[in-house]
């Protein structure tokens, strides 16, 4: 079993005060990368650099929100100067403003879209500046969701940022894939404070808390665990390991983990000539309208009472 080691390199997390993002940086603290952690409150990220230390790690915390050019960089310029180097950028931060879209306003839709889809870009093009310029490779690994694969009743602005998120990593995989910078998007499942509102979920989690497993049912069939579950893809995807593992958006939770695969053509009819919309009206039920796919997250399949 090969061993994974990230002493001597640098990561940077966004949102990792607590949850996921915190889940994230003990992984990559514990197999030996130095980490700057990132909050908006100051409190809470000083009380994680002290969680890390505490545990052996090294940290520091670097109070910004996401979303601009300028936190970008002064993220990537605190890793440097703190420590030397760039080695691993993980964008977790993110908010939620849920509402149905002729609800949604245009602050629910842009501060969204701001933190998710802009602050991947802005601290990911930061981060790959750095890395090229060192020369010596990285790794990007880029926080995605099951909202931005199949979409979410309620969820147009974090589903849309989240597709972006997807496609980014397939993009720049390409891009940087001569600088020996590896990209990726994960999908992470957990018990958050984003999924413990969902009513199927709400008594399992509360039963995690007081100390209770959670069932089979949830850990495999759903793939839905703790943060902790989803963490280990983290330093995996950091280490010489996954060298040969670049624009893909794998998932994690609970004790499952799976490849998501990339849009592509399921079915294919041809007109000579060309379509119109009455050939299309007689061809299309019969031949790649026989494969409408679903949409949404699928509801959790509980057991029978």
């Amino acid at each position: 079993m090969p061993s994974i080691d990230l002493s001597g390199k640098v990561a940077v997390v966004t949102g990792s005060g607590r949850g996921l993002g915190l889940a994230y940086a003990h992984a990559l603290a514990a197999h030996g990368a130095s980490v700057v952690v990132n909050d908006v409150d100051e409190a809470v990220a000083e009380q994680a650099v002290k969680s890390l230390t505490e545990a052996g790690g090294t940290a520091v915390a670097e109070v910004v929100p996401v979303g601009t050019t300028e936190a970008a960089e002064r993220l990537v310029d605190r890793a440097v100067t703190e420590f030397g180097r760039l080695d691993v950028l993980v964008t977790n931060a993110g908010i939620l403003r849920d509402k149905v879209l002729w609800k949604m306003t245009d602050d629910d839709f842009d501060a969204v879209i701001t933190t998710h889809l802009k602050g991947t870009f802005t601290c990911a093009r930061a981060a790959a500046v750095r890395m090229r310029e060192q020369g010596e490779g990285g790794s990007l690994i880029l926080v995605g969701s099951p909202a931005g694969q199949r979409g979410n009743f309620g969820q147009t602005n974090y589903a849309a940022a989240k597709a972006g998120i997807a496609a980014m990593a397939r993009t720049w995989s390409m891009e940087l894939g001569r600088a020996g910078i590896t990209v990726n998007a994960i999908v992470p499942v957990a018990a958050t404070a984003m999924t413990e509102t969902i009513p199927a979920f709400a008594p399992y989690i509360e039963a995690m808390r007081n100390g209770e497993p959670l069932p089979d049912f949830l850990r495999k069939g759903e793939g839905f665990g703790t943060p902790e579950d989803c963490a280990a893809l983290v330093p995996f995807l950091a280490s010489e390991a996954a060298r040969g593992i670049t624009g893909q958006a794998i998932g994690i939770g609970g004790d499952k983990v799976a490849l998501w695969s990339h849009p592509q053509e399921i079915k294919t009819a041809y007109a000579d000539g060309g379509w119109t919309p009455e050939t299309l009206a007689d061809a299309f039920p019969t031949s790649v309208g026989a494969e409408l796919q679903s949409v949404g997250i699928p509801a959790p399949k509980l057991p029978e009472a």
